[in-house]
């Protein structure tokens, strides 16, 4: 699957949405991507984590971590394809056994590598990457299948860490619209938002 086609497929199954919604970072948008949608299409699910893997060339890692949850299938798809360690950050501590907040075996001083589906705030990522390097591992780079640019690749990098995006929001509008998904005023209401206008 090339980039166009997964875009479009995204959109297809209905993980690209338009009209008003209230996203985590508390922000009014008038898109919508929710990538929980591909574990239910193989072919999407693997296109989506192949072209997060070409990103990963040239970079050098030890383990590799989702961040929870929309991330995790795609990290596993990865580690079974790529014979990738992986380890998995908790969103909470287990109140019994280990009480482990970070699964997995890995060493003291080890990189790991974190992947995410979406970044708006790019505090979700900074999240993951807490407890991730108070278990000891090393963070220096960061994958994203899609950035809204909407600052939070700029506040992950101020804070030293390498970031990478497969998409940009806009790359995806341009697609839907030359592929006549969405029309022109849908087109520039949306890059208007992203640019800070209405």
């Amino acid at each position: 699957m090339n980039h166009a086609e997964i875009a479009l497929k995204l959109y297809d199954i209905g993980a690209i949405k338009f009209g008003q919604f209230k996203l985590k970072s508390g922000i009014h948008s008038p898109i919508y991507i929710d990538l929980r949608e591909i574990i239910s299409f193989p072919d999407l699910l693997k296109g989506v984590s192949e072209v997060i893997w070409e990103r990963t060339q040239g970079k050098k890692f030890d383990r590799m971590c989702g961040v929870p949850y929309t991330a995790l299938p795609i990290v596993s798809y990865l580690s079974v394809a790529y014979n990738q360690p992986m380890v998995m950050r908790r969103k909470e501590a287990k109140e019994y056994g280990t009480k482990k907040i970070v699964e997995g075996v890995f060493k003291q001083g080890q990189s790991c590598l974190v992947v995410e589906d979406i970044i708006t705030s790019g505090a979700s990522i900074m999240e993951t990457i807490s407890p991730l390097e108070e278990a000891g591992l090393v963070i220096n780079d960061i994958i994203v299948f899609l950035d809204r640019e909407q600052g939070g690749s700029q506040r992950v990098a101020e804070n030293g860490y390498n970031i990478d995006s497969v998409f940009k929001l806009t790359d995806i509008l341009a697609l839907l619209q030359r592929h006549t998904r969405i029309d022109t005023q849908t087109y520039q209401q949306v890059v208007s938002f992203i640019k800070g206008g209405t």
